[in-house]
């Protein structure tokens, strides 16, 4: 540590004249959970130092349980490290304590836990480190030893070493990559609880000659911990446990970066079937179990999000078209009232103008679509309706063949575009509503972009070159789509994402991405989550994750202007002509 000459004058000159950086080049703030002992919230002076040494900005989070000031604390940070400390009570793994349960702090566990909570929530990166990685095992749903020593089924080495922490007592094997691809490191070693059973979507990192866990990490997300105390040989310069700790800053710097931008532009999902999940009436104000509210967005500094009635494929006898028109306006109608249930936190948005006047005030946005051009019936004057309730955009079909077109799971009955169908782009172009060719057959997908006078969308559709499935698009298709100034906005969904669904991940969303950008250019791409509707990935599960795109982005390379045209530029755009062709035809 660095001690300077006790004189005031001087200390104050060389604060006084420090110029602070940039806000895109500061440190990141790296907030470490502190341990408990005689009435203090305390820390090892190896943590800060560790985190200072790898370009951190070290911030002291004191041991409490109030929900509020912690979700304030939290909001601040860029990253999180989880720090060593004593036992963790065995009832939140549902076990009773056994004879060699050592000194256990429910108080302080429970501090961690809501920390974990509220940082996973909002996407931070984590790093754990002794009883750290043990807690984040515990608190994503693993188990842990309560004594190894005695519950362990071969017979532990020593891991609590007598000699100084920055000295290495045993070894321990590297998998899955970790640190570079090195195959063993020298760890030092202070504990007897230890990880159990992984929590899932964990991958282990290290083990050691005993078999003891050493070290895991999240699959798709930037959490990683070790069993270890790398902050102790860190602190004394080991390269080795000093990259660990420029690990963490450095997804704690791409986090910020993210979060940056989306303070800055404009973050729109083009579809979620949330109106859907609901049986009657629902409050985006509440965390209702849906994937898409405002408590969600707001985690997740999200913007804007496009609502869809969706309707299901039914008959068509004139008493079943009716249904499916009413059904289609009372779900409008109950996106439409979520305005009124929480007017400082939401506004319904009906142009792209609109959406930026919400941010500016610092509200969310929502837009409304119908999934499913059944809802129209065969009566045309609907669409006018559907605009005068707040429509951007018709999906035109969905599972099964309607009174418009051929679905792309449905039996070929018109050969792409009905009449009706041709008749109703030609409205839907004259009212400014985007016509939408998600779920439709590829001969319905070519007559649009022949029939429709402005650029079409594809408000959640995936590759087809990546994942074979009859919903995804080929590469001829997006072509044609980007060569008339349309946008594919890539689906979440995990079937159109990865032909082994439990399997699909955000690793997988970002190629489909890449796929898309690298065939028909930046302009032409965009995200449509499909949250509500079965869409999930590993990695990215709610608007609350969405963030994680941007992050990813980031390391792949994207460019803040990229980026933004990515997250609702790109949408926008093409939204802005078809309305504004709209006002030209009326004046």
């Amino acid at each position: 540590m660095k001690v300077r000459h006790p004189n005031l004058e001087t200390l104050y000159r060389e604060v006084d004249q420090f110029v602070q950086r940039s806000s895109d080049r500061q440190p990141p703030r790296i907030g470490i959970s502190a341990n408990r002992k005689d009435g203090l919230s305390c820390i090892g002076e190896t943590y800060v130092q560790a985190v200072l040494k790898a370009g951190g900005a070290p911030i002291l989070i004191p041991v409490i349980t109030d929900i509020e000031a912690l979700t304030v604390i939290i909001n601040g940070l860029d990253g999180l490290l989880m720090s060593g400390g004593g036992d963790i009570n065995p009832l939140y793994v549902n076990e009773e304590p056994i004879p060699a349960l050592q000194d256990v702090d429910t108080y302080r566990d429970e501090y961690d836990l809501i920390l974990l909570r509220l940082a996973a929530n909002r996407q931070l990166p984590i790093m754990g480190i002794c009883r750290g990685h043990q807690i984040i095992n515990v608190a994503f749903g693993g188990s842990i030893y309560q004594d190894i020593y005695s519950q362990h089924s071969c017979p532990p080495l020593k891991h609590s070493q007598a000699m100084p922490r920055e000295q290495a007592s045993h070894s321990v094997t590297l998998h899955n990559g970790f640190m570079s691809g090195e195959e063993k490191l020298l760890v030092n070693s202070f504990h007897h609880q230890a990880v159990k059973e992984l929590a899932p979507e964990f991958v282990t990192t290290a083990t050691a000659p005993d078999g003891i866990n050493e070290a895991m990490e999240h699959s798709e997300k930037a959490i990683f911990s070790v069993q270890w105390h790398p902050e102790a040989m860190a602190a004394n310069d080991d390269e080795q446990m000093l990259a660990l700790f420029r690990r963490h800053v450095e997804s704690a710097r791409l986090f910020h970066e993210a979060k940056r931008i989306h303070s800055r532009h404009v973050t729109l999902d083009s579809h979620t079937d949330t109106p859907m999940i609901f049986p009657e009436t629902f409050n985006l104000g509440l965390k209702e179990g849906g994937k898409v509210n405002l408590p969600l967005m707001e985690e997740g500094r999200f913007d804007a999000a496009i609502m869809v009635a969706y309707i299901p494929q039914g008959a068509r006898d004139d008493t079943s078209l009716q249904r499916a028109t009413d059904f289609a306006i009372n779900r409008l109608q109950e996106i439409r009232r979520q305005e009124q249930l929480n007017p400082t936190r939401m506004g319904i948005a009906y142009t792209p103008q609109d959406i930026y006047r919400l941010k500016s005030e610092g509200k969310k946005a929502i837009l409304l679509g119908i999934e499913n051009g059944y809802a129209i019936g065969k009566d045309l004057a609907n669409i006018a309706r559907f605009k005068e309730l707040g429509v951007t955009y018709i999906t035109l079909c969905h599972n099964g063949d309607n009174d418009l077109c051929d679905s792309a799971r449905g039996n070929g009955e018109w050969g792409g575009l009905s009449p009706l169908g041709k008749a109703a782009i030609c409205e839907m172009n004259r009212l400014g509503i985007l016509v939408d060719v998600s779920h439709a057959a590829e001969t319905t997908f070519y007559d649009t972009l022949e029939t429709s006078a402005y650029p079409i969308i594809a408000s959640h559709s995936s590759v087809r070159a990546l994942c074979n499935h009859p919903r995804n698009l080929t590469d001829e298709q997006l072509k044609a789509l980007a060569a008339q100034g349309g946008v594919v906005q890539l689906c979440l969904y995990k079937g159109f994402i990865n032909e082994e669904p439990e399997k699909a991940s955000l690793s997988d969303a970002i190629r489909h991405l890449n796929h898309i950008v690298e065939l028909i250019g930046i302009d032409h791409v965009g995200i449509g989550s499909d949250f509500d509707g079965d869409g999930e990935l590993i990695g990215c599960r709610s608007a609350g994750e969405l963030i994680n795109i941007t992050v990813r982005l980031l390391q792949a390379g994207y460019t803040e202007e990229e980026i933004a045209k990515i997250w609702g530029g790109n949408l926008l755009r093409v939204m802005a002509q078809a309305q504004s062709a709209t006002r030209n035809q009326t004046t």
